[in-house]
């Protein structure tokens, strides 16, 4: 068994010259325990190191690996040396194998780099440098928890930046200065030797809060963004919980005085949307289809039903649900005692999607960038409208209101709740019920599916009440 002890956690030189000779000396993977300083095991601390390769006993790997590990490297899962090193030796017999990305291993280790990459970029991001002493004696420190071992790795980023500023970076594990000539290092901090803010933060704080666009905030999108985390070193986040509260309020109020403009009648906005979707090209289902298919209803339903896509008589009509899947769409809502004319009925998708086999167009999926294309109207829908239950048909329908991918299966029966706070319900698209062939299982799901639009309809009467 061999015992190699690397300086530091990021010690990508160490692990190169060590990897190296230990692969020149045919040393398994298996064989080998990798530890860092002084935190080296007892049970190995004893065993001999590897010899030093011998002068110009080199041998050549593919440069996307040494890419590779030297940001992989920087992570904090104990066993990426020795993944690293056993990639390496099964690199020396196939090359090819670093393009290989369905490989177990490369795969992981790739994932190891994405999450480095990730945790620098949320440094860069969200990391805020705090004044303090004045005259000469002013300096800037920030207080940052990364994720793993980046401090090194992105340090030559802040004084690329911040070249003219001496500043201190303190965290956990590091801390890193800048006097505006050279770098130094030393041992890791607490938060507590951090400052806690500057005269500078109000400003940047009534900034931020004047420029906050509730129409535009995605709850969701930004967490992924800019996780809790990193909330409580960023002035700004301070204002956010506040801001995502009032957000409904101040986009109602940013609609009213919008529908004021002209005339106070939102039928007329939507009309005027309408109009322009005619025109739509955000994406290259507008060619073959004949024309886009708006969604239709009163702007003031508590109701909205988002489907897939218009059909081939929902294309050559230029209204939503006329074909057969519409017709059982409507018996089922009789049967669920919803008025159809009083909820509003549109499409994820406003193009007809399909193939041409002879003389018929047969109904195609649409994927997940043409969903993604026409969410933009969709999106405009809905803020006109502001349905407070939301019924969407089907897995598409379903993947544009919550912008994942999800299965009928797991979702259905259970309330999901919208960025714009409306409530969502998912169930079957009606086309599902006319492809079932066998009688009784159709109609169990038929009724099932009418519980469902009867559901969807109470909770929409419950908010109007």
């Amino acid at each position: 068994m061999r015992a190699v002890t690397l300086a530091a956690e990021d010690d990508f030189d160490g692990w190169r010259d060590a990897a190296r000779a230990l692969a020149l000396a045919a040393v398994p993977p298996e064989d080998v325990v990798w530890q860092v300083g002084d935190g080296a095991g007892d049970l190995f601390g004893d065993a001999p190191e590897p010899a030093a390769a011998a002068p110009g006993a080199i041998f050549s790997v593919p440069r996307a690996f040494l890419s590779l590990a030297e940001t992989a490297i920087c992570h904090a899962d104990p066993a990426r040396f020795a993944l690293l090193y056993t990639l390496l030796v099964r690199l020396r017999s196939t090359p090819k194998l670093i393009e290989d990305e369905a490989d177990p291993l490369v795969r992981r280790i790739a994932g190891l780099a994405k999450a480095v990459r990730r945790d620098i970029h949320k440094m860069r991001a969200f990391l805020r440098f705090r004044e303090i002493g004045e005259g000469d004696e002013r300096r800037y420190v920030a207080w940052f928890e990364p994720e793993h071992h980046i401090v090194r790795a992105n340090a030559a980023f802040f004084v690329r930046r911040f070249a003219t500023m001496r500043w201190s970076i303190l965290t956990p594990e590091l801390s890193v200065h800048w006097d505006g000539t050279a770098l130094s290092e030393s041992p890791g901090a607490t938060k507590a030797d951090a400052p806690d803010g500057d005269p500078l933060e109000q400003t940047w704080a009534t900034y931020y809060a004047s420029i906050f666009n509730p129409a535009r905030v995605k709850i969701g999108a930004m967490l992924k963004e800019m996780p809790k985390k990193y909330w409580k070193n960023m002035p700004e986040t301070a204002l956010v919980p506040g801001l995502i509260a009032s957000a409904q309020a101040r986009e109602a109020g940013m609609i009213a005085n919008a529908q004021a403009e002209i005339g106070g009648n939102s039928q007329v906005a939507w009309e005027a949307l309408r109009e322009e979707a005619k025109g739509c090209t955000r994406c290259h289902l507008y060619k073959p289809a004949t024309q886009t298919v708006f969604g239709e209803g009163p702007v003031d339903a508590r109701l909205m039903l988002v489907g897939e896509q218009p059909g081939d008589q929902e294309d050559l009509a230029g209204r939503p649900f006329v074909g057969p899947a519409g017709q059982l769409l409507d018996r089922a809502l009789g049967e669920a005692g919803v008025d159809r004319s009083a909820a509003y009925v549109t499409n994820a998708v406003k193009h007809f999607k399909f193939e041409q086999r002879g003389k018929r167009r047969i109904h195609a999926k649409p994927d997940g960038g043409e969903i993604q294309a026409c969410n933009w109207w969709l999106d405009q829908e809905r803020m006109l409208i502001r349905p407070p239950v939301t019924v969407a048909l089907g897995a598409s329908a379903a993947r544009a209101l919550l912008g994942k991918v999800v299965t009928i299966s797991r979702t259905r029966g259970q309330q999901q709740t919208l960025e714009d706070g409306g409530e969502c319900w998912v169930t079957i698209h009606p086309s599902y019920l006319l492809r079932i062939e066998d009688r009784g299982r159709a109609e169990e799901e038929y009724r099932q599916f009418v519980e469902d639009l009867r559901h969807a309809n109470a909770r929409a009467l419950a908010a109007v009440a």
